[in-house]
């Protein structure tokens, strides 16, 4: 039998962002913790029984598993009400450029103040102390002044940036996650939560350690797009196939390699022998681009499943989301806890099992957004964390909630 997530029981308030702090308040509440998303209040359609319009949704789309309350963060009340909420809560996200915090009066050292044990998650893409850290920026700008951009993309092209992946995903809110981790793991020893901060520069650099580190060596030392691990090298490369789409080779291995050449009937050709001659690569990479070619992508799987030649198909997304074509489409939590599973990002109407990493029958959806309206199911949330109630322990003013001046909180 398993048991619950491993950050059940965690509160987390996430104030309202997009791309990298939510997605750190995901990963979060994917494994249990309860998030609070902080949305902006608007007058006469947030937390009003008969809104004169619905509320509409904000443009994060990483919201699974999170209830939101809008607070007006300009107005003194609202502000009250949140150092309310902070006394209460384990972690808090801040997903602004550097200062805002500060002129809304609830910076780090008053959150503190608040709560010694909260974890302050801090996200900037540059530097709080670099010489861009007043420049407005995206993923793309961070991964470029981070060193990582210039080692992507083919010869003579510019440099390729992988959708806002690297910078704003695995360099941001993935690193801020893990920084938070580290915290509380530090909170069981001192009794004292801390300021985490993380950024996009310093993110996507230290991922790219081990491509930095190759620089030096004959692995890397060339030119962008004529190294082995950066297209430049034939055994390590996507080609077409005769149905226009792809099949993916990183046979870098000798042993691999021979197998990548049995498959494509080249065995005995002496290409063994002479592949680490740099000189060979563009004729060799044109054999391969003519092979594949000449058959369908299905075709080469036929071939190369199941064997070590370290060929896969190229898969998207459109036909990952197809069920019972034998893809590993499903969307499961980024790993396995065996006893204490995430919650489930794929829907499911039957138990689970533990192998694939997330709880039974969780609603949730790995290729939908959870759309996610100011004001959802927080009040609800706040009533399971602390017992509070609209009217009781806090009323709406301008579309947000305000403490009720005879309530304690």
């Amino acid at each position: 039998m398993t048991g619950k997530a491993p950050l059940t029981g965690l509160r987390v308030l996430e104030l309202a962002g997009l791309a990298p702090g939510p997605f750190a308040g995901l990963l979060l509440a994917d494994n249990g913790a309860s998030v609070l998303r902080i949305d902006r209040a608007i007058p006469n359609v947030t937390h009003t029984d008969t809104p004169s319009r619905p509320p509409p949704p904000t443009n994060d789309l990483l919201t699974r598993h999170k209830s939101s309350v809008a607070i007006d963060l300009k107005s003194p009340s609202g502000i009250e009400f949140i150092k309310a909420l902070v006394s209460h809560a384990d972690v808090i996200l801040d997903p602004f450029r550097p200062g805002v915090l500060e002129k809304l009066g609830i910076g780090p050292d008053i959150l503190l103040g608040l709560n010694p044990k909260i974890i302050v998650g801090r996200m900037t893409g540059f530097r709080r102390d670099g010489r861009y850290k007043d420049m407005a920026g995206h993923d793309i700008n961070y991964i470029a002044v981070s060193g990582a951009l210039s080692m992507l993309g083919r010869k003579g092209e510019n440099p390729l940036p992988p959708a806002n992946i690297l910078g704003d995903f695995a360099g941001g809110g993935a690193t801020l996650f893990q920084g938070i981790l580290l915290a509380l793991f530090a909170r069981e020893k001192t009794g004292r939560g801390q300021i985490v901060e993380a950024n996009m520069v310093d993110g996507s650099a230290y991922l790219a350690t081990f491509p930095r580190l190759l620089l030096n060596t004959p692995m890397w030392n060339k030119p962008r797009g004529e190294n082995v691990l950066d297209g430049g090298c034939p055994w390590y490369d996507t080609y077409e196939t005769k149905d226009g789409k792809h099949m993916a080779v990183g046979a870098l291995e000798p042993q691999f390699f021979a197998e990548l050449l049995k498959g494509l009937g080249l065995s005995g050709k002496g290409i063994e022998r002479t592949r680490d001659d740099r000189r060979t690569w563009p004729e060799l990479k044109h054999t391969f681009t003519k092979l594949f070619k000449a058959k369908t992508r299905s075709e080469w799987e036929v071939i190369f499943d199941g064997t070590d030649a370290c060929c896969t198909p190229v898969l998207d997304y459109a036909e990952l989301r197809q069920k019972d074509n034998g893809r590993e489409g499903d969307q499961r939590p980024a790993v396995t806890l065996r006893n204490t599973p995430s919650l489930a990002v794929s829907n499911s109407d039957l138990p689970r099992d533990p192998a694939t990493g997330q709880g039974p029958g969780i609603k949730g959806a790995g290729y939908v957004a959870t759309i996610l309206v100011p004001g959802r199911g927080g009040e609800e949330t706040l009533n399971h964390w602390l017992g509070w109630k609209r009217g009781k322990d806090f009323d709406i003013e301008n579309g947000g909630l305000i403490k009720k001046s005879s309530s304690k909180l």
